[in-house]
């Protein structure tokens, strides 16, 4: 399904694509509800008593004892702007718990896919994170670094950053991938909506990882996330705290 909602997206994909304004004021395009349309519609067809949580659509069946987490392009802005960045998201939740986790990337070909007890992979081979346990060896990310520098958690950003080996905005679901297949060792996101998370804990956790939000919470649904290889989660979780 996420192989298929990509090809949607790709469709519309390579300039600047047209959007419009979503009540919250982030950018929706025709390939966003499209790819998300889709997605529904298989799993309606398939799974008809199950619920539906997406970006563009809301919920259906709510309380349903398995729920899928969408978001049909997560990094919106990046695909309007032709940047390869962006990840169509799908989670499954069974009586509340993370059970599966899919993140496709369509202009990459990658995709890197969970299920709870059964490992992660990146284009089917199985993937780790990395065993770096020094922050000064880590690469650490963040999606926008003006948003986190204007947050509370602004001074222990800088601290990471100084200390850490560099750090870049690999950001949005991309450097949650990129700490699944240890390419890097965390990534910080301090406003994380459910369907941005959707996929991040089974995949991160199945790499080995942790993922939780920044109170240290493991949970989809907290408002922000932290992914990491684990060694360094807690040394995140402390520098973003504060004294």
């Amino acid at each position: 399904m996420a192989l298929a909602a990509g090809e949607v997206t790709l469709e519309h994909f390579g300039g600047v694509v047209h959007h419009d304004a979503k009540g919250d004021g982030s950018p929706v395009t025709i390939a966003d509800r499209a790819a998300e349309e889709l997605l529904r519609g298989r799993i309606a067809e398939r799974y008809p008593d199950d619920s539906i949580l997406g970006e563009e659509y809301g919920e259906s069946n709510e309380g349903a004892r398995v729920r899928w987490i969408l978001d049909p392009i997560d990094a919106t802005r990046s695909f309007m702007r032709g940047v390869p960045l962006y990840g169509v998201l799908i989670g499954v939740e069974i009586e509340g718990d993370s059970a599966v986790g899919v993140a496709h990337f369509p202009p990459l070909r990658e995709t890197v896919a969970a299920g709870r007890g059964l490992g992660c992979t990146l284009n089917g081979r199985p993937c780790r994170v990395s065993s770096t346990s020094r922050l000064e060896d880590a690469v650490i990310c963040t999606t926008d670094v003006e948003r986190i520098l204007s947050r509370p958690e602004g001074a222990g950003w800088r601290e990471l950053q100084q200390k850490s080996a560099f750090s870049r905005t690999w950001g949005d679901c991309y450097g949650h991938a990129l700490v699944a297949t240890g390419r890097i060792e965390a990534q910080v996101d301090p406003v994380m909506a459910p369907w941005d998370a959707g996929p991040f804990l089974t995949i991160v956790t199945e790499a080995g990882g942790r993922f939780t939000t920044l109170d240290g919470d493991e949970t989809l649904h907290g408002g922000s996330g932290i992914s990491s290889n684990g060694l360094l989660h807690d040394v995140v979780l402390g520098a973003l705290a504060g004294p």
